[in-house]
């Protein structure tokens, strides 16, 4: 898959970070001394009872963009995935009853305002781009919610800025024979193998301890090479009747909510996989760097808010699904499991290494349940028929086939991110080399340049 990603030829040695510079950057309020953030100073002239007046045209573009996206999330229950803004933006949010062909209209100039600012920097040159690409993203969003369904293909491209490869669902068959083999028995593959998984379901009254115990493991492995900010929180909570196995609502301060789903038993190794993913170091960390390095210390305004239609999407979930094999790479992971959470579980920790094997072995199919999402949106499956092929390689119970067809019917293309997203983002960090801080550091530059999927594959094409 890799080489039809990235259309990279052989190996690739080695990897320059981007970077925005070493210069200090312009604030959007000038060169007036304060030591408000940006987001405390636009909240400051309101309550001063004055519009906020930009030193540059990027910066006043930028602030109309949060106010689009914030507006977008009265239109498009799932649109705002965070938000750390301006209060007055959001309060004024609540008052306005905005219609798609308004937004859209808004949109549309938004773009044209953007695409004529004279950059001062490199940096500028990288926000404006990004921007662009953000409005895009919002266009083809708002186009759909008017009735104009576009293809899987467009709408990847259009708003997750991804070329999504062509797959034959044939050429995982052979992935589903050693399947086959690791777990003999009678009954379907799919059947076996959610028996074997259920089999390591954490008890219902140690799904806590469990969690907790896993979660620290991953905040003090990220710890060893990032300085959090301080202060920096979480709280779980555990919920049903969701598509989604795990989602973290950042709160913004620093703090997150993380739910976990519980509508089917919790396999064992999902403690460490949300743990990382969710928490450490995925999407909680990924929101402290976007509001601590972007918004509070660049004064980049339009990245507090948080699209989750976005061109963001592949970057987040692929830096947090690579986020689990950063934190433990190699075997540790499993060691951690077998040595420290099956006995917390009162599991089996013989059946650890069958665990590992089955895992690894899953993952080469991950890109198959995206053929079974194309064929959804493109109208060539009905869910009905749509629920009994995706159990076949999603390996799950058909209850459990049919949430993540849900899952296509509520997000639609956005599941690419976690497959084609943890490619990308394991190419670029692994550009960097064997060494494991150097790992981490590509990961941190990942995550705060901040980077979408054609930028990656045209960093891995330098």
């Amino acid at each position: 898959m890799y080489n039809t990603i990235f259309r990279t030829a052989g190996a690739i040695v080695s990897l320059t970070l981007v970077a925005c510079g070493s210069e200090p950057e312009p604030k959007p309020w000038g060169e007036a001394e304060t030591d408000l953030t940006v987001v405390e100073w636009i909240d400051a002239e309101y309550a001063a009872g004055r519009e906020p007046t930009y030193a540059h045209p990027l910066d006043e573009a930028a602030a109309k963009f949060v106010r689009l996206a914030l507006a977008m999330g009265k239109i498009d229950a799932n649109y705002v995935d965070a938000y750390h803004g301006p209060k007055t933006w959001s309060e004024a949010a609540e008052t306005w009853e905005p219609t798609s062909d308004d937004l859209l209209a808004r949109a549309r100039a938004l773009r044209t305002e953007i695409e004529q600012v004279t950059p001062r920097s490199e940096a500028d040159g990288v926000r404006i781009e990004q921007l662009l690409k953000q409005l895009r993203a919002m266009q083809r969003r708002l186009k759909f919610l008017q009735g104009d369904e576009p293809s899987f293909k467009v709408e990847a491209e259009a708003i997750y800025d991804v070329i999504v490869p062509t797959y034959d669902l044939s050429e995982y068959d052979a992935v589903l024979g050693e399947i086959d083999a690791l777990l003999p028995g009678e009954g379907s593959i799919a059947e076996r193998v959610d028996a074997f998984r259920n089999s390591l379901a954490i008890p219902t009254d140690k799904l806590e301890v469990v969690f907790e115990r896993a979660t620290a493991e991953c905040r003090e492995r990220t710890k060893a090479h990032y300085d959090l900010p301080e202060g920096e929180s979480f709280r779980m909570e555990f919920v049903n009747d969701k598509p989604w196995s795990g989602y973290n609502y950042y709160q913004g301060d620093y703090e997150s909510l993380i739910q976990i789903n519980t509508d089917f038993p919790i396999v064992i190794d999902r403690a460490v996989d949300l743990g990382c993913h969710e928490g450490y170091p995925g999407h909680h960390v990924w929101n402290l760097f976007i509001e601590s390095e972007l918004v509070k210390e660049r004064g980049w305004i339009e990245y507090s808010v948080n699209p989750l239609f976005s061109p963001f999407g592949t970057i987040a979930e692929g830096s947090a699904n690579y986020g689990i094999e950063l934190a433990f790479p190699g075997d540790e992971k499993i060691a951690f499991e077998r040595d420290v959470l099956f006995p917390m579980a009162g599991l089996d920790p013989a059946k650890a290494e069958t665990l590992a094997e089955l895992n690894a072995l899953t993952r080469q199919l991950s890109h198959a349940t995206n053929e079974v999402a194309r064929r959804v949106i493109d109208g060539e499956l009905t869910r009905a028929d749509a629920a009994p092929l995706m159990q076949k390689y999603y390996l799950a119970s058909l209850e459990k086939s049919r949430q993540r067809v849900r899952f296509v019917d509520t997000y639609r293309a956005y599941v690419i991110n976690y497959n084609i997203g943890l490619d990308l983002a394991g190419a670029y960090v692994e550009a960097a080399g064997e060494d494991e801080d150097a790992r981490w550091a590509a990961f941190k530059e990942m995550l705060i340049r901040p980077m979408t999927a054609s930028d990656i594959v045209e960093a891995l094409e330098e």
